[in-house]
């Protein structure tokens, strides 16, 4: 996951830090030039900003959707640099192929958007230990209690279908919260994917992947190259619990691809790793939602 030994398997490959494109120093514009050209054809969409409120107080998030009709909703969980522009324009690319999206800042309890901002970087040892100190605290109550209002939050928009089931996808830490959210509520969590995904299947007896068989959900698990590395058994662990059920699953090491890979303002950011899993993503949404 994203900590100092990912950043040494970063600095081993060569990868240079790429401070002008952490947190907030970023713009939109910028993000959308890093994507392929493709991608930023996304057609008629609405976003905007939006609050909601837990158990535990109120989070700041970003909905958007296509600018006509109804559209399943995708609850998106992000990795540990947390909302910001890169984040939003990955939703906005989402929208525009037909989902109405919702992209929240995990940290609100501790912190608004963005939690990494201008002058402070992912390589910054005190950035980390602030970052992780906030994802300690974040246990699966948590998230369900987050999870519950988020999904509570998409069923109200008008722009979503909810005849059709929810989406959800995480990134590094987003892993075990997209199973959360998939045992939270079967009945409207048909499809979760996780990219590079932390810590989702270890040999804990609390390890999140014992929880899919309490989810209706499909599951995609698009694994770091340098993650399998270090835990080969977790895609063993993933195939074996997903293997009986009748729901769209794929397990996948993305060869080559460092821990990361998958936001473009990333220092790992492979782009045609991330078109993969993108593409592999929505395969999963059109089979389940």
């Amino acid at each position: 996951m994203c900590d100092e030994f990912t950043e040494a398997d970063l600095d081993r490959a060569g990868l240079p830090v790429r401070r002008r494109d952490f947190g907030a120093l970023m713009g939109v514009g910028a993000v959308a030039a890093m994507l392929p050209a493709a991608a930023c054809a996304a057609g008629t969409i609405k976003g905007r900003d939006v609050t909601i409120t837990t158990d535990d107080g109120t989070v700041d998030a970003y909905f958007v959707a296509p600018g006509e009709g109804k559209h399943p909703g995708v609850l998106m969980w992000l990795d540990i640099r947390g909302l910001r522009p890169a984040f939003r324009q990955m939703a906005d690319r989402l929208a525009g192929a037909g989902y109405a999206v919702l992209c929240v800042n995990p940290f609100y309890r501790w912190a608004k958007a963005p939690v990494v901002y201008s002058g402070h970087d992912f390589d910054d040892p005190g950035v980390r230990e602030t970052l992780f100190g906030y994802l300690k605290q974040l246990n699966r109550t948590l998230v369900q209690t987050d999870a519950k209002a988020h999904l509570a939050f998409l069923d109200a928009q008008a722009e979503v279908d909810t005849a059709r089931g929810i989406g959800t996808a995480g990134y590094c830490m987003g892993g075990p919260m997209v199973i959360y959210t998939a045992a939270l509520n079967a009945a409207r969590v048909k499809a979760a994917a996780s990219f590079h995904g932390a810590s989702v299947a270890t040999d804990k007896p609390d390890s999140p992947h014992l929880l899919i068989p309490a989810s209706d959900a499909g599951y995609l698990f698009a694994i770091a190259d340098n993650d399998d590395a270090k835990d080969p058994e977790e895609k063993t662990r993933l195939k074996a619990v997903l293997a009986p059920r009748k729901q769209w699953h794929e397990v996948e090491v993305y060869k080559g691809a460092m821990h990361g890979w998958c936001p473009p303002d990333g220092r790992a950011y492979d782009e045609a790793a991330a078109e993969k899993a993108w593409g592999r993503m929505l395969e999963l949404f059109k089979a389940a939602l």
